[in-house]
């Protein structure tokens, strides 16, 4: 029987989570309930501690026009494989699931450095792209283009100001080709925040956003997000591929790593658009990664503000235009208790 360890936490979490641990383990008693800070996607997370062991109780927050119907059965599948934690109970209507809890370390602790991880996450991936193929969802152009549209939409920016950014997507949309029949599955939110190294091994966690998809997006994703430098970002390659890409797996990269830098400007725009009414900004000024982190440390920005995830979308905003390395999201920027989305943004 659960046990009155749920009482601290909201009622209609406490009965979610009660009916998910009792689903998956009967009347082995909850010893221990503590939320996992963290998340940008609005889920509400907590560790559970029941019998000797700890789990993990995810249940989605408000539901998106654009909600993935396959992220559950991708995580399945992904767990199989070992590349995510143990699934023992999935709830699909109510979006709720328990995994195992992995204790994680940080990724700088990594065996071999930097290298070394790049190699793992590159074999990572091959390992995920070769599982039973996830169901297919949207085309990664169009999600770009319906969160960015929805941007447009809500006035953040003054008139003009994002007109040859509009127009350098729409080059990139004419650019862009791709047989979905050949797509893999895919994981599409490879970020810091998601990948998990337990002090052995790494593991994938947040499957909301997994389903099928051109191979080379978890690819574009990763190459921003962990290597920095040329080299790195060969070492990636190859441990991905088995050999050196070509020029034309180069050129297919570089449209869909401009494509994933306007979509990460856009999820960080999204925030700043559902908070408090703002006078539209002409100005798309942005800092370096390393003037963004002395402004946190001197308490000009605060890592829970929308103010910082505006500074952030423009980080990504100029990377697409540019073709320049974006900031990406190590620690400790991953790391920040940053504000979600209150409201799912309407993308049509």
């Amino acid at each position: 029987m659960v046990s009155d360890r749920l009482t601290n936490l909201p009622e209609a979490q406490r009965e979610a989570v009660r009916a998910a641990m009792t689903a998956a383990f009967g009347s082995v008693p909850i010893d221990t309930v503590s939320p996992v800070p963290g998340g940008v996607s609005g889920a509400f997370v907590y560790r559970i501690g029941a019998g000797g062991r700890r789990y993990v109780v995810r249940m989605e927050g408000a539901v998106s026009p654009l909600r993935n119907p396959y992220q559950y059965g991708s995580m399945r599948i992904a767990a199989e494989a070992g590349i995510a934690p143990r699934v023992h109970y999935v709830d699909e209507v109510a979006g709720v699931a328990v995994m195992d809890f992995i204790a994680d370390k940080p990724l700088e602790l990594y065996p071999g450095g930097p290298s070394a991880l790049v190699r793992a996450l590159g074999q990572m991936l091959q390992r995920l792209q070769a599982t039973p193929r996830f169901g297919r969802f949207l085309d990664y152009p169009d999600v770009v283009s319906r969160l960015w549209r929805h941007v447009c939409s809500k006035e953040l920016f003054a008139p003009g100001v994002l007109d040859a950014h509009n127009r350098r997507l729409v080059d990139l949309e004419s650019r862009y080709v791709w047989n979905p029949d050949h797509s893999v599955s895919s994981h599409n939110d490879i970020l810091p925040r998601n990948l998990l190294f337990d002090g052995k091994r790494l593991w994938l966690i947040d499957w909301e956003s997994a389903y099928c998809n051109d191979p080379v997006v978890d690819m574009a994703t990763m190459l921003d997000n962990f290597a920095p430098t040329d080299e790195l970002e060969d070492e990636l390659l190859r441990a991905w591929l088995g050999h050196p890409p070509d020029d034309v797996l180069r050129d297919r990269l570089a449209i869909i790593r401009a494509l994933s830098r306007l979509f990460y400007a856009g999820v960080q725009f999204s925030a700043v658009a559902a908070g408090p009414l703002r006078v539209p900004d002409t100005n798309l000024a942005a800092p370096t990664l390393a003037e963004l982190r002395q402004a946190l440390r001197d308490g000009k920005l605060a890592p829970d503000a929308l103010e910082t995830r505006l500074v952030l979308g423009k980080m990504y905003l100029a990377a697409f235009f540019t073709d320049e390395r974006p900031p990406g999201l190590p620690p400790p920027i991953s790391a920040f208790r940053l504000a979600c989305v209150p409201t799912a943004p309407t993308i049509s």
